[in-house]
């Protein structure tokens, strides 16, 4: 049975979070604007972490949005803060809507692409905020809120499904543990790729303020941390995170053989769960070799992504395999 009344207030619920999260990216959006730049200085030599693959890590850095604080917060500071909170409201009202949909139907509200999508941009969103606890991140908040809220806008407006009961070969316990750990590192990987991007803006940024040449995008590399603190910050996230992935393609399997009576089958989104978990491998070996540090991994780390998000999107709603979500 479904509960259609708790389904009607799901959809409200992600309505309210889309126009919270659309008020957070303006006020983001401002924030920027009245932040006071930095200025653009080659990233400094920094110590090897240990013997481990000579993986640099820069000293740590403390950001802050809108310059120095003389007594009251600069109007870029103060607009962070305030994006943070509404960024923090539109998170909350967001989860209640992914709540009340798995309600209305007494499972995990995963089942179809609209489900997945709206359960990801939440993990997005959240894994932002839960970094934020450790790290003054607000620079990063409109480059995260955007992303969700085209997510989002995607659910609502074309994978959208009714609420309904999940196919046979999806009622089972592997998918709380299989699609849980994709989507937390859906969220994980969405932050590292635009870390990622914005590092190859600040070193950018860097490289020609040494060599006295124009930047097009030297009005936000001014407001970014130093590149190699982001380049830190991306390897962090992504190392964290492989493991989780690497556990996520073998409960995938160990679900396959399952439902399918065998582990592995090539299917499509088999085949680029693999290929994810290859591109994800290779960036994290460049880090670990000399000479493919820096930009040359990044590169690697948003070619990952782009097998992540084509393994999301593309194996789903274009290639048909056993994966394809019901109603889409």
């Amino acid at each position: 049975m479904v509960n259609v009344t708790l389904a009607e207030f799901s959809n409200r619920f992600v309505y309210a979070a889309m126009v919270t999260y659309t008020i957070a990216m303006i006020t983001f959006a401002v924030s920027m604007a009245a932040t006071r730049g930095r200025d653009l200085v080659p990233a400094a030599a920094v110590p090897a972490e240990g013997q481990s693959g000579g993986v640099a890590v820069a000293t740590r850095v403390e950001t802050t949005v809108g310059g120095p604080n003389d007594g009251a917060l600069p109007p870029g500071r103060r607009s962070a803060n305030i994006a943070m909170s509404i960024t923090w409201l539109a998170t909350l009202l967001l989860g209640v809507g992914v709540l009340l949909r798995g309600l209305s139907v007494g499972r995990v509200p995963w089942g179809n692409m609209y489900e997945f999508s709206i359960t990801s941009a939440f993990a997005v969103s959240l894994a932002f905020l839960i970094l934020s606890l450790k790290r003054d991140i607000r620079w990063l908040g409109i480059f995260v809120v955007v992303p969700v809220l085209l997510t989002l806008g995607l659910a609502v407006s074309v994978l959208y499904t009714d609420a309904e009961q999940l196919v046979p070969a999806l009622k089972s316990y592997w998918l709380v543990i299989h699609v849980s750990a994709a989507v937390i590192c859906g969220g994980a990987f969405c932050v590292g790729a635009a870390v990622t991007m914005l590092f190859l803006v600040a070193d950018a940024g860097e490289r020609r303020a040494l060599a006295q040449k124009p930047y097009m995008l030297d009005w936000l590399a001014r407001r970014l941390p130093p590149a190699a603190s982001l380049d830190a910050m991306a390897y962090r996230i992504h190392a964290f995170m492989f493991p989780l992935w690497t556990f996520a393609i073998v409960a995938g399997a160990i679900w396959a053989e399952s439902a399918w009576g065998r582990y592995w089958g090539w299917d499509p989104k088999e085949t680029w769960a693999f290929i994810t978990w290859v591109a994800y491998a290779a960036y994290l070996h460049a880090r670990a070799t000399a000479g493919w540090k820096g930009r040359k991994a990044s590169v690697i780390a948003l070619i990952a992504f782009g097998c992540f998000l084509f393994n999301y999107f593309g194996v789903n709603l274009v290639i048909t395999g056993l994966h394809s979500y019901a109603g889409v």
